[in-house]
Protein backbone atom coordinates (compact mmCIF):
# COMPACT_ATOMS: atom_id res chain seq x y z
CA UNK A 1 0.00 0.00 0.00
CA UNK A 2 1.37 3.43 -0.98
CA UNK A 3 2.15 5.67 1.98
CA UNK A 4 0.96 9.26 2.29
CA UNK A 5 3.44 12.02 1.57
CA UNK A 6 0.91 14.69 2.59
CA UNK A 7 -2.10 14.14 4.83
CA UNK A 8 -4.43 16.91 5.99
CA UNK A 9 -7.59 16.49 8.01
CA UNK A 10 -10.14 19.15 8.85
CA UNK A 11 -7.84 21.96 7.73
CA UNK A 12 -9.28 25.36 8.62
CA UNK A 13 -8.09 28.94 8.16
CA UNK A 14 -9.85 32.29 8.43
CA UNK A 15 -8.82 35.93 7.88
CA UNK A 16 -10.63 38.63 9.83
CA UNK A 17 -13.67 36.41 10.24
CA UNK A 18 -13.74 35.26 6.62
CA UNK A 19 -13.34 31.50 6.24
CA UNK A 20 -10.67 30.71 3.64
CA UNK A 21 -10.29 26.97 4.27
CA UNK A 22 -13.38 25.23 5.59
CA UNK A 23 -12.28 21.87 6.96
CA UNK A 24 -10.56 20.35 3.94
CA UNK A 25 -9.09 16.84 3.82
CA UNK A 26 -6.19 15.86 1.57
CA UNK A 27 -4.27 12.63 1.10
CA UNK A 28 -1.37 12.70 -1.35
CA UNK A 29 0.27 9.34 -2.04
CA UNK A 30 4.06 9.26 -2.08
CA UNK A 31 5.66 9.20 -5.51
CA UNK A 32 2.66 10.70 -7.31
CA UNK A 33 1.61 14.01 -8.85
CA UNK A 34 -1.28 15.70 -7.05
CA UNK A 35 -2.83 18.81 -8.58
CA UNK A 36 -4.92 21.38 -6.71
CA UNK A 37 -7.24 23.42 -8.93
CA UNK A 38 -9.56 26.28 -8.10
CA UNK A 39 -10.63 29.79 -9.11
CA UNK A 40 -9.21 33.01 -7.71
CA UNK A 41 -9.76 33.21 -3.98
CA UNK A 42 -10.56 29.51 -3.62
CA UNK A 43 -7.85 29.00 -1.01
CA UNK A 44 -5.12 27.27 -3.06
CA UNK A 45 -2.30 29.59 -2.02
CA UNK A 46 -3.38 29.43 1.62
CA UNK A 47 -3.39 25.63 1.43
CA UNK A 48 0.14 25.56 0.01
CA UNK A 49 1.35 28.07 2.61
CA UNK A 50 0.02 25.89 5.42
CA UNK A 51 1.46 22.69 3.97
CA UNK A 52 4.89 24.29 3.53
CA UNK A 53 4.97 25.74 7.10
CA UNK A 54 4.74 29.33 5.89
CA UNK A 55 1.40 29.81 7.66
CA UNK A 56 -0.28 28.28 10.69
CA UNK A 57 -3.72 26.73 10.34
CA UNK A 58 -6.52 27.65 12.73
CA UNK A 59 -7.66 24.06 13.01
CA UNK A 60 -7.11 20.54 11.75
CA UNK A 61 -3.98 18.44 11.45
CA UNK A 62 -1.38 18.27 8.70
CA UNK A 63 1.47 15.82 8.28
CA UNK A 64 4.04 16.24 5.52
CA UNK A 65 6.65 13.52 4.98
CA UNK A 66 5.33 11.98 8.19
CA UNK A 67 5.96 15.10 10.27
CA UNK A 68 3.45 17.41 11.92
CA UNK A 69 3.74 20.85 10.30
CA UNK A 70 2.90 22.60 13.58
CA UNK A 71 5.30 20.81 15.92
CA UNK A 72 8.01 19.47 13.57
CA UNK A 73 8.54 22.46 11.32
CA UNK A 74 12.28 21.91 10.78
CA UNK A 75 11.80 18.28 9.81
CA UNK A 76 9.08 19.25 7.29
CA UNK A 77 11.25 21.95 5.74
CA UNK A 78 14.15 19.52 5.42
CA UNK A 79 11.97 17.15 3.41
CA UNK A 80 10.35 19.60 0.99
CA UNK A 81 11.25 21.96 -1.82
CA UNK A 82 9.15 24.88 -3.03
CA UNK A 83 9.25 26.40 -6.51
CA UNK A 84 7.11 29.52 -6.68
CA UNK A 85 5.21 31.04 -9.55
CA UNK A 86 8.04 33.47 -10.28
CA UNK A 87 11.58 32.13 -10.72
CA UNK A 88 13.59 32.91 -7.59
CA UNK A 89 16.95 33.18 -9.32
CA UNK A 90 19.52 35.92 -8.77
CA UNK A 91 19.96 37.76 -12.07
CA UNK A 92 23.37 39.09 -11.00
CA UNK A 93 24.78 35.56 -10.66
CA UNK A 94 25.51 32.96 -13.30
CA UNK A 95 23.50 29.77 -13.47
CA UNK A 96 26.31 27.86 -11.77
CA UNK A 97 26.66 30.52 -9.07
CA UNK A 98 22.93 30.34 -8.33
CA UNK A 99 23.21 26.60 -7.79
CA UNK A 100 26.40 26.99 -5.76
CA UNK A 101 24.64 29.53 -3.54
CA UNK A 102 21.93 26.98 -2.77
CA UNK A 103 24.55 24.30 -2.10
CA UNK A 104 26.27 26.64 0.37
CA UNK A 105 22.96 27.41 2.08
CA UNK A 106 22.35 23.67 2.39
CA UNK A 107 25.87 23.36 3.87
CA UNK A 108 27.01 20.69 1.44
CA UNK A 109 30.64 19.61 1.70
CA UNK A 110 32.90 21.05 -1.05
CA UNK A 111 33.27 17.76 -2.94
CA UNK A 112 29.58 16.96 -2.71
CA UNK A 113 28.65 20.52 -3.62
CA UNK A 114 30.72 20.42 -6.81
CA UNK A 115 29.21 17.09 -7.83
CA UNK A 116 25.61 18.15 -7.15
CA UNK A 117 25.96 21.43 -9.06
CA UNK A 118 27.57 19.71 -12.07
CA UNK A 119 24.93 16.97 -12.11
CA UNK A 120 22.04 19.44 -11.98
CA UNK A 121 23.50 21.61 -14.74
CA UNK A 122 23.78 18.54 -16.96
CA UNK A 123 20.39 17.16 -16.01
CA UNK A 124 18.60 20.40 -16.87
CA UNK A 125 20.64 20.99 -20.03
CA UNK A 126 22.21 24.14 -18.60
CA UNK A 127 25.90 23.18 -18.80
CA UNK A 128 26.65 25.34 -21.86
CA UNK A 129 25.02 28.39 -20.26
CA UNK A 130 26.36 27.73 -16.75
CA UNK A 131 28.75 30.68 -16.87
CA UNK A 132 26.21 33.12 -18.29
CA UNK A 133 24.36 35.60 -16.11
CA UNK A 134 20.88 34.41 -15.19
CA UNK A 135 19.56 37.76 -16.46
CA UNK A 136 20.34 36.55 -20.00
CA UNK A 137 18.34 33.34 -19.64
CA UNK A 138 15.08 32.75 -21.48
CA UNK A 139 11.89 32.12 -19.53
CA UNK A 140 12.21 28.37 -19.98
CA UNK A 141 15.84 28.36 -18.86
CA UNK A 142 15.00 30.42 -15.78
CA UNK A 143 12.24 27.98 -14.78
CA UNK A 144 14.61 25.05 -15.24
CA UNK A 145 17.29 26.77 -13.16
CA UNK A 146 14.73 27.59 -10.48
CA UNK A 147 13.65 23.95 -10.23
CA UNK A 148 17.27 22.80 -10.29
CA UNK A 149 17.96 25.08 -7.31
CA UNK A 150 15.05 23.45 -5.48
CA UNK A 151 16.60 20.02 -6.08
CA UNK A 152 19.96 20.90 -4.52
CA UNK A 153 18.70 19.67 -1.15
CA UNK A 154 17.23 16.48 -2.69
CA UNK A 155 13.69 17.08 -1.37
CA UNK A 156 11.29 14.13 -1.20
CA UNK A 157 8.28 16.38 -1.78
CA UNK A 158 8.19 19.36 -4.15
CA UNK A 159 5.52 22.04 -4.27
CA UNK A 160 5.26 23.56 -7.75
CA UNK A 161 3.19 26.74 -8.02
CA UNK A 162 2.25 27.27 -11.67
CA UNK A 163 5.64 26.05 -12.94
CA UNK A 164 4.96 26.63 -16.65
CA UNK A 165 3.15 29.97 -16.60
CA UNK A 166 4.39 32.14 -19.48
CA UNK A 167 6.42 29.39 -21.14
CA UNK A 168 6.19 28.56 -24.84
CA UNK A 169 4.80 25.12 -25.78
CA UNK A 170 8.23 23.51 -26.24
CA UNK A 171 9.53 24.77 -22.88
CA UNK A 172 6.31 23.68 -21.21
CA UNK A 173 6.66 20.14 -22.53
CA UNK A 174 10.30 20.05 -21.43
CA UNK A 175 9.20 20.99 -17.92
CA UNK A 176 6.54 18.26 -18.04
CA UNK A 177 9.21 15.70 -18.94
CA UNK A 178 11.37 16.84 -16.02
CA UNK A 179 8.43 16.57 -13.61
CA UNK A 180 7.60 13.06 -14.83
CA UNK A 181 11.23 12.02 -14.42
CA UNK A 182 11.28 13.30 -10.84
CA UNK A 183 8.18 11.26 -10.01
CA UNK A 184 9.73 8.18 -11.63
CA UNK A 185 12.59 8.61 -9.15
CA UNK A 186 10.17 8.58 -6.22
CA UNK A 187 9.63 12.31 -5.67
CA UNK A 188 6.12 13.52 -4.78
CA UNK A 189 4.82 16.58 -6.65
CA UNK A 190 2.12 18.92 -5.32
CA UNK A 191 1.13 21.02 -8.33
CA UNK A 192 -1.00 24.12 -8.70
CA UNK A 193 -1.59 25.27 -12.25
CA UNK A 194 -3.75 27.60 -14.30
CA UNK A 195 -3.55 25.22 -17.27
CA UNK A 196 -6.22 22.53 -16.98
CA UNK A 197 -4.56 20.57 -19.78
CA UNK A 198 -1.40 20.46 -17.65
CA UNK A 199 -3.26 18.92 -14.72
CA UNK A 200 -4.93 16.46 -17.08
CA UNK A 201 -1.63 15.40 -18.61
CA UNK A 202 0.41 15.18 -15.41
CA UNK A 203 -1.71 14.55 -12.34
CA UNK A 204 -2.44 11.14 -10.87
CA UNK A 205 -5.11 12.76 -8.72
CA UNK A 206 -6.82 16.15 -8.78
CA UNK A 207 -8.69 18.10 -6.12
CA UNK A 208 -10.95 21.03 -6.97
CA UNK A 209 -11.15 23.73 -4.32
CA UNK A 210 -13.92 26.33 -4.36
CA UNK A 211 -14.76 28.90 -1.70
CA UNK A 212 -12.59 27.12 0.84
CA UNK A 213 -14.15 23.69 0.33
CA UNK A 214 -13.07 20.68 -1.68
CA UNK A 215 -15.88 20.10 -4.17
CA UNK A 216 -14.33 17.07 -5.87
CA UNK A 217 -11.35 14.74 -5.73
CA UNK A 218 -10.26 11.88 -7.97
CA UNK A 219 -8.26 10.89 -11.01
CA UNK A 220 -8.77 13.03 -14.13
CA UNK A 221 -10.85 10.22 -15.64
CA UNK A 222 -13.01 9.90 -12.52
CA UNK A 223 -13.73 13.62 -12.46
CA UNK A 224 -14.69 13.64 -16.13
CA UNK A 225 -17.09 10.76 -15.61
CA UNK A 226 -18.99 12.86 -13.05
CA UNK A 227 -20.02 15.27 -15.78
CA UNK A 228 -22.76 14.30 -18.27
CA UNK A 229 -22.14 14.75 -21.96
CA UNK A 230 -20.11 11.70 -23.02
CA UNK A 231 -21.14 10.55 -26.47
CA UNK A 232 -20.09 8.68 -29.57
CA UNK A 233 -19.91 10.71 -32.75
CA UNK A 234 -20.90 8.71 -35.84
CA UNK A 235 -20.34 9.99 -39.36
CA UNK A 236 -22.14 8.47 -42.34
CA UNK A 237 -21.37 8.59 -46.04
CA UNK A 238 -24.77 9.90 -47.11
CA UNK A 239 -28.24 10.95 -45.97
CA UNK A 240 -29.71 7.49 -46.60
CA UNK A 241 -27.35 5.74 -44.18
CA UNK A 242 -27.87 8.49 -41.63
CA UNK A 243 -31.67 8.20 -41.88
CA UNK A 244 -31.44 4.46 -41.31
CA UNK A 245 -29.28 5.01 -38.25
CA UNK A 246 -31.75 7.54 -36.84
CA UNK A 247 -34.52 4.92 -36.98
CA UNK A 248 -32.37 2.38 -35.12
CA UNK A 249 -30.70 4.71 -32.62
CA UNK A 250 -33.75 6.37 -31.11
CA UNK A 251 -31.75 8.29 -28.49
CA UNK A 252 -29.40 9.85 -31.05
CA UNK A 253 -29.32 13.50 -32.12
CA UNK A 254 -28.03 15.20 -35.22
CA UNK A 255 -24.83 17.17 -34.85
CA UNK A 256 -25.30 20.92 -35.19
CA UNK A 257 -22.10 21.36 -37.20
CA UNK A 258 -22.25 18.40 -39.61
CA UNK A 259 -25.41 17.17 -41.35
CA UNK A 260 -24.02 13.65 -41.75
CA UNK A 261 -23.11 13.16 -38.08
CA UNK A 262 -25.14 11.67 -35.24
CA UNK A 263 -24.32 12.06 -31.54
CA UNK A 264 -25.24 9.03 -29.42
CA UNK A 265 -25.13 9.24 -25.59
CA UNK A 266 -22.57 6.77 -24.24
CA UNK A 267 -20.19 6.28 -21.32
CA UNK A 268 -17.42 5.97 -23.92
CA UNK A 269 -16.30 2.56 -22.67
CA UNK A 270 -15.06 -0.11 -25.08
CA UNK A 271 -17.94 -2.44 -24.23
CA UNK A 272 -20.66 0.10 -24.96
CA UNK A 273 -18.98 1.29 -28.17
CA UNK A 274 -18.71 -2.29 -29.45
CA UNK A 275 -22.39 -2.85 -28.66
CA UNK A 276 -23.33 0.31 -30.53
CA UNK A 277 -21.39 -0.66 -33.65
CA UNK A 278 -22.77 -4.19 -33.48
CA UNK A 279 -26.30 -2.79 -33.38
CA UNK A 280 -25.67 -0.81 -36.55
CA UNK A 281 -23.99 -3.78 -38.22
CA UNK A 282 -27.00 -5.95 -37.43
CA UNK A 283 -29.09 -3.56 -39.52
CA UNK A 284 -26.47 -3.39 -42.31
CA UNK A 285 -25.81 0.30 -41.61
CA UNK A 286 -22.33 1.41 -42.64
CA UNK A 287 -20.46 3.94 -40.47
CA UNK A 288 -17.83 5.94 -42.30
CA UNK A 289 -16.02 6.99 -39.11
CA UNK A 290 -16.64 7.28 -35.40
CA UNK A 291 -15.04 8.93 -32.39
CA UNK A 292 -15.65 8.98 -28.65
CA UNK A 293 -16.05 12.34 -26.94
CA UNK A 294 -15.93 12.84 -23.18
CA UNK A 295 -16.02 16.03 -21.10
CA UNK A 296 -12.59 17.57 -20.48
CA UNK A 297 -11.35 19.27 -17.33
CA UNK A 298 -12.68 22.59 -18.59
CA UNK A 299 -16.18 21.10 -18.45
CA UNK A 300 -15.49 19.62 -15.02
CA UNK A 301 -14.19 22.91 -13.67
CA UNK A 302 -17.14 24.87 -15.02
CA UNK A 303 -19.68 22.38 -13.69
CA UNK A 304 -18.12 22.23 -10.22
CA UNK A 305 -17.34 25.90 -9.68
CA UNK A 306 -19.55 27.75 -12.16
CA UNK A 307 -16.48 29.54 -13.48
CA UNK A 308 -14.57 29.44 -16.75
CA UNK A 309 -10.96 28.33 -17.07
CA UNK A 310 -9.87 31.95 -17.46
CA UNK A 311 -10.36 32.35 -13.72
CA UNK A 312 -8.47 29.25 -12.63
CA UNK A 313 -5.22 30.92 -11.65
CA UNK A 314 -4.68 31.74 -8.00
Amino acid sequence: MTSSAIAASGLRKAYKGKIVLDGIDLDVAAGTIFSLLGPNGAGKTTTVNVLTTLMKADGGTVRVAGHDVATETKAVRAAIGVTGQFAAVDDLLTGQENLQLMADLKRLRPGESKRVVADLLERFDLTESAQKMAATYSGGMRRKLDLAMTLVGQPRIIFLDEPTTGLDPRSRRTMWDIIRQLVAEGVTIFLTTQYLEEADRLADRIAVLDQGKLVAQGTPAELKRQIPGSHVRLRFADDLELASAVRVLTDSARDAEDDLVLRVPSDGGAKSVRALLAQLDAHSIEVEEFSVHTPDLDDVFLALTGRTRAKVNA
